[in-house]
């Protein structure tokens, strides 16, 4: 197909959400192809003067989704009205926009396609892009204050990045989609820092940032709070706390979300001056879960689900893991892994291996998903004495790790999101989608 995609029809009138994200899917050549040219020529013409509320952009390797979702609870909580798009879904399309704590609904989301379908003309638009301006659509006619924006791959290049935000927020930056960002930390800190925006204030919510994120910070006069620079998390009691140089002492709860990213949406409400107290910042973050963030969805044995997929995410896993051993709760910790042909599977296995019992190995029959032979081969020439049951699907292991484990045993389901949508599947656990 050309970049024109004239030939593929637009769904008519009264066609549902099912036929509008089947033609997403259709009318760009490749799924991935970044780059802001495109996207621009449309928002002008959607939105010629920008959006009316205040945009805060989330970028990072790991812990965007739970640092915007701790951001939307604590603007909710300040009585603000809140946008937030993220991605990828769980279950539904509909979990990527989000207005006021709800998932917008499917009529809100195709009047923003016909929107987008009308304004774009000849330009071809990848299926993340034109879902990215439909977001942007849906937020202006819901008229929030706050546009909380999940960068989709990378930052400088990505879609979001059409708008400058206001406040920038990098979680963290380590080796993922290296194919698409380069192949070492500085490369891909560097696309990352592409949402900065000159003398604005942003947030690094990881130790050690690369190289890049600090020049990059420097050469625009960014004031970037960072570990050690503007904040520090402590451990005061045994209990940790974001303390900063400020003077904010705001406790951080030990719950199934990283340290870093309620650190970095505790601090970015400072910063929004949302009026919020130290004591009220930390008991909206001491309330918040997040579905696929190490959720649990059985008990007896106790089973958790997480999207973690590369060993960035495993080293939180395995510190997690680890702590709960420590504390007596669990006698073994089992784990159903499952992942994508393009992840280190094997970087995977290493940081998880020393609390880790019982591995049971799972194939994705997914696009770019391994096969459970496939997964086991990259992953056994490096751990040789790993103890590993192989199964096709993540549902048969799942059902053979929870015949082998007992009432005091630990449960992780984890690899992509592919993994925990099948466990959810498994485990009938619903979406929890609302309507707008």
């Amino acid at each position: 197909m050309s970049r024109s995609d004239t030939r593929v029809p637009a769904p008519a009138a009264g066609a549902g959400l099912t036929d509008w994200l089947s033609y997403l899917e259709s009318i760009h050549p490749v799924e991935m192809d970044l780059g802001l040219d495109r996207v621009l020529l449309v928002l002008r013409k959607l939105m010629p003067t920008g959006p009316r509320g205040r945009v805060i952009t989330v970028g990072g390797t790991n812990g965007k989704g739970s640092t915007v979702a701790a951001l939307e609870a604590l603007l909710l909580a300040a009585g603000q009205s809140v946008g937030c798009y993220t991605s990828p879904h769980l279950l539904a399309y509909n979990e990527r926009v989000r207005i006021n704590g709800h998932n917008v609904s499917d009529e809100a989301l195709i009047r923003a396609f016909e929107q987008v379908e009308a304004a774009r003309g000849s330009v071809s638009l990848t299926y993340f892009e034109f879902g990215t301006l439909a977001a942007f659509l849906v937020m202006a006619e819901a008229g929030v204050d706050n546009l909380v924006l999940e960068v989709g791959l990378g930052g400088r290049l990505d879609a979001v990045n059409v708008l400058d935000a206001d406040l920038a927020v990098i979680t963290s930056v380590d080796l993922d989609h290296t194919a698409w960002l380069g192949e070492d930390r500085n490369a891909i800190g560097y696309e990352k820092a592409g949402i900065l925006r000159p003398g604005q204030v942003a947030i690094y919510g990881d130790d050690d940032p690369p190289a890049s994120v600090l020049q990059q910070a420097a050469a625009q006069k960014v004031h970037l709070l960072r570990p050690g620079q503007g904040y520090r998390v402590v451990q005061d009691e045994s209990a940790p706390m974001l303390v900063t140089d400020t003077g904010h002492r705001i406790h951080l709860p030990g719950n199934s979300l990283p340290l870093n990213s309620l650190a970095a949406a505790a601090l970015a409400s400072l910063e929004l001056d949302l009026g919020l107290g130290d004591s009220d910042i930390a008991g909206v973050l001491a309330g918040l879960t997040l579905a696929g963030r190490f959720e649990q969805v059985a008990g007896s044995p106790d089973v958790f689900l997480d999207v973690g997929h590369n060993p960035h995410a495993a080293q939180w896993l395995a510190q997690r893991l680890a702590s709960l051993r420590a504390s007596g709760t669990y006698r073994r910790l089992l784990a159903v892994y499952a992942g994508l042909e393009d992840k280190d599977s094997a970087g995977v296995a290493r940081a998880l291996a020393p609390v880790i019992d019982h591995w049971y190995i799972a194939g994705l029959d997914v696009p770019r998903g391994l096969s459970g032979d496939a997964l086991s081969e990259r992953i056994r020439p490096e751990l040789p004495d790993m103890v590993m049951t192989v199964e096709g699907r993540v549902s048969d292991a799942i059902k053979v790790a929870l015949e082998s484990a007992r009432e005091n045993d630990l449960v992780l389901v984890f690899g992509s999101f592919f993994t925990v949508v099948a466990g959810k599947g498994y485990f009938e656990v619903p979406s929890g989608q609302t309507s707008e």
